[in-house]
């Protein structure tokens, strides 16, 4: 109906053009310049030729609102056929199935921009509701098994109350309930690395790392891991208590996934031509495939399965999750590749603060 009504308003203006015009032939007879010409055919006055004019305007407006109603009830199914493509996908989606996509073909307009946002939103969707099922059924398992213990112990206590060792009982309720206990407050840290966004306050790389390189000399020392610490200057902005977890993750994940005896290497730099400032964390250990490697960022996911090797300090499969989400919130980039001789490469890259100078030297401290 816009189509029919602008299509006629267009001919109407034109038509008006044309009989204001013609308003300007002399109101007077018309006669042929050589009455012996005009073979006595009778020439039209100034007002029969105005009638004229508007009755065959008349007539033309009447097709042009006919053209532009037909016309415009094609070319608008034309047109918003892409958006019926789209709305259609939408209410697809609504209904929870992710996997229907657009895929729109043709010229690259409006539409084709719509179409190609609306499917990547979709993929970005159904990889975000994977991996929040992922983790919740691996929560769920990762609880349901010191909880599964707690209740057969205290079915056994209950079954045979006179036949039990109480103390070794208390002492096997507690181990499990603290496994439990601290398999939830690492969920709880993941879930507060989601939540929050990093706070803008200076905080050096270099600084954090020290930090978590003293904090877990001991445990280096009970698994014979000799970590090399070679700290320049990596100023950046963020929060420095999750920075600080970041590094003390990477430290010990470094330690307790090694060989004992194993080695170690914790590095930052400062990159001015990049800006950016880089932790860099090395160990020796076991052999991993890089399929393996690119997974182990995701929750629960361990090099060696659900289950530790033995001798190896138990995880939970958060440390690295945690990692990579305080990474993301402060804006940086994670990379977790295998070493050649085995082991694990991680690096975190973070932007540097403007206006920051060059970098410092190297420490070259040594951790034992």
């Amino acid at each position: 109906m816009s189509y029919a009504a602008f299509l006629v308003a267009a001919g109407f203006a034109t038509l008006l053009g044309v009989y204001l015009v013609l308003r300007y032939v002399p109101d007077y007879p018309l006669t042929a310049a050589n009455p012996a010409d005009a073979g006595g055919v009778a020439v039209a006055s100034r007002g029969e030729i105005l009638h004229q004019v508007v009755r065959v305007s008349g007539l033309l407006l009447a097709a042009l609102a006919l053209i532009g109603v037909t016309g415009g009830w094609f070319l608008a199914g034309w047109v918003l056929r892409p958006l019926q493509q789209i709305t259609e996908a939408a209410r697809i989606a609504a209904t929870g199935r992710l996997d229907h996509r657009i895929r729109l073909t043709g010229r690259d307009d409006e539409f084709r921009q719509v179409s190609d946002t609306f499917d990547h939103m979709l993929d970005r969707l159904r990889d975000a509701f994977a991996v929040q099922e992922r983790f919740a059924a691996n929560a769920s398992h990762e609880l349901r098994t010191p909880l599964a213990v707690t209740q057969i112990l205290l079915d056994v206590a209950r079954d045979d109350p006179d036949g039990q060792d109480y103390p070794n009982l208390v002492n096997r309720l507690s181990i499990t309930n603290a496994r439990a206990i601290r398999i939830t407050e690492a969920l709880l840290r993941l879930a507060d690395a989601n939540g929050i966004g990093a706070t803008a306050e200076p905080v050096d790389l270099a600084t954090v790392a020290r930090g978590a390189v003293a904090e877990n000399a001991a445990e280096a020392d009970r698994h014979r891991v000799t970590v090399d610490a070679r700290l320049a200057a990596a100023p950046t902005v963020g929060d420095g208590a999750l920075l600080a977890q970041l590094a003390t993750n990477l430290v010990q994940n470094a330690i307790r996934h090694n060989h004992s005896p194993g080695t170690a290497r914790v590095t930052t730099h400062l990159d001015p031509h990049r800006a950016t400032a880089t932790l860099r964390v090395e160990n020796t250990g076991a052999v991993y495939p890089a399929a393996v490697a690119a997974q182990l960022s995701e929750p629960f996911l361990r090099g060696s399965g659900r289950v530790s090797r033995p001798g190896q300090e138990k995880g939970y499969g958060l440390g690295l999750a945690l990692v990579a989400r305080i990474t993301q919130v402060h804006g940086g980039s994670l990379a977790i590749a295998p070493r050649p001789g085995g082991g694990l490469d991680i690096t975190v890259t973070l932007p540097q603060p403007a206006g920051q100078p060059g970098p410092g030297r190297a420490d070259g401290r040594r951790a034992p």
